[in-house]
């Protein structure tokens, strides 16, 4: 768990770092260890909020103080050990649930949208429950599933944010088709070379109950605009 990381991380900061400030608020003129104490734990604040939330700020700097001083702890190390065990059960349990829950709400919020989608003009849905749109149609080959296909592409959520665009960022790509997501992988092989369509991928033959990092959420429906410039086999 990355609260429990922090902690670690944490305690192997030195001592000297840590001297008592009677509490005076640091400013430009304070000494430099206190400086350098407020700044070091500004930045671990910083780019830990998300992990200490939740956490009882005044009792982790009193555990970190009684450490560095080398003084003894109000806990066992078994206590301590156990206690924090136990914190991160509570916490992936936790985390689990907020998952679930997104997950649901992606997965109905996914199921309209393409109920929706699947009665407007131009789109056609395959046996797996891709749909697509051909925007131009191309004259070029298809690809194989053994294919190599360079493409301009943007990948978007249902409510229109944009996770990945080669296009913004003026650059194809070149990938093999094993490689892509099943619904892109799908989407390519209705495409020839020189055209552009729009994939409409149910959860399923994207990233699933998973997702992919903080962009897409578990069972998340995504929408690619894709340009399929060449393809080698």
């Amino acid at each position: 768990m990355k609260k429990i990381l922090v902690l670690c991380a944490i305690a192997s900061v030195s001592s000297a770092l840590w001297a008592n400030t009677n509490n005076s608020s640091i400013t430009s003129h304070s000494s430099q260890n206190d400086q350098a104490g407020y700044s070091l734990g500004y930045l671990l604040g910083k780019n830990n909020a998300e992990a200490l939330q939740g956490i009882n700020l005044d009792a982790f700097i009193q555990g970190l103080s009684t450490a560095a001083k080398g003084k003894q702890p109000v806990l066992s190390e078994q206590d301590m050990a156990q206690i924090l065990n136990r914190y991160k059960k509570q916490s992936e349990a936790k985390e689990l649930n907020t998952l679930q829950r997104a997950a649901e709400k992606n997965g109905r919020e996914g199921e309209r949208f393409l109920a929706d989608n699947a009665q407007k003009a131009g789109v056609s849905t395959t046996e797996t429950g891709l749909q697509y749109m051909t925007i131009a149609t191309g004259t070029g080959k298809s690809p194989s599933k053994d294919s190599t296909v360079t493409i301009n592409y943007e990948g978007r959520l249902i409510d229109g944010t944009i996770f990945d665009s080669s296009i913004a960022r003026q650059q194809p790509v070149t990938l093999k088709m094993n490689e892509v997501i099943t619904g892109l992988a799908q989407g390519l092989s209705t495409m020839k070379e020189g055209g552009k369509s729009r994939f409409f991928i149910p959860a399923k033959l994207g990233y699933g109950a998973i997702g992919a990092g903080d962009a897409i959420g578990p069972d998340s429906t995504l929408i690619f605009d894709v340009e399929l410039i060449k393809v080698a086999d």
